[in-house]
């Protein structure tokens, strides 16, 4: 058999490319260059030091304390807020995705309105209900549940709304044409075609409510963020760690069993 022969890259390309290389490794030495370097303590080479070291060593026995709080009850906390967060979100969005979904919603000002509204849920971060929170129910999971619960209802209201779009009038056409009711045509038209993207937009909304169910612990709204502050604080940096290497494995597998789970339902 007559082999095969690879296309030669002309040489202009390629001085091209390594220019582009050459120019953007000037830049970033000119941007660095310009950092001021006084900030940075006396003490800063010993302290970056033992933090490595605290993190190459974990406190393995703080893994699980039958005395008290240990790091499997802080991911199964962070665990719980993000779930109960993310369910809450999921129903209580339902109406707003509807009201802002243009072909569900008489008028264009009501449709905005819905949109509106959404969007001024999302405009507040997660952090900032939580101490909102805090201050009305008190620090703990409970707070950091509302917020998160709160603050999902603008992102997937607004998924969800898109989702809600984009249906087929056909099938409900056709049960309307055969005198079904407006019950009967959401559920058996509307219905099965917006399940499977509301599922799917639930899963990835939990894996980013996860993530920051782990943060919202740090102003004490529960989670395994609460200990692993404590333990900077302390400057205990082989519990520090063990509890980033035990936010690592939650948040890994959580997103593989998430991702195996929305190709099946999509």
């Amino acid at each position: 058999m007559k082999s095969v022969a690879r296309p030669v890259k002309p040489k202009k390309n390629r001085f091209m490319l390594w220019s582009i290389y050459v120019l953007l490794a000037v830049i970033y030495i000119w941007a660095l260059s310009g950092i001021p370097i006084e900030g940075f303590k006396e003490t800063a080479g010993q302290i970056t030091k033992a933090i490595l070291s605290g993190i190459l060593s974990p406190d393995w026995g703080y893994v699980y304390l039958p005395e008290g709080e240990d790091l499997l009850r802080g991911l199964l906390d962070t665990l719980a807020i993000a779930i109960l967060g993310t369910f809450i979100s999921a129903f209580l969005c339902i109406p707003f995705a509807f009201w802002a979904a243009n072909n569900m919603t008489k008028g264009k000002i009501a449709a905005g309105t819905g949109k509106f509204i959404l969007s001024f849920i999302r405009t507040f971060p997660e952090l900032v209900m939580a101490l909102l929170f805090i201050k009305v129910v008190g620090p703990g999971s409970f707070a950091g549940v509302l917020a998160l619960g709160l603050h999902s209802i603008g992102m997937l209201g607004k998924l969800f709304s898109e989702e809600v779009e984009n249906i087929d009038f056909g099938p409900i056409e056709a049960l309307k044409a055969t005198g079904a009711s407006g019950l009967q045509t959401l559920w058996f038209a509307v219905v099965p075609q917006i399940i499977p993207g509301f599922i799917s937009y639930t899963l990835y909304r939990f894996e980013i409510n996860l993530r920051s169910a782990s943060i919202l612990g740090i102003i004490g709204a529960g989670g395994i963020g609460t200990p692993l502050v404590f333990a900077m604080q302390s400057r205990d940096w082989s519990r520090v760690g063990i509890i980033l290497l035990g936010i690592i494995a939650m948040v890994t597998i959580v997103d593989i069993i998430s991702g195996y789970l929305r190709k099946k339902v999509v």
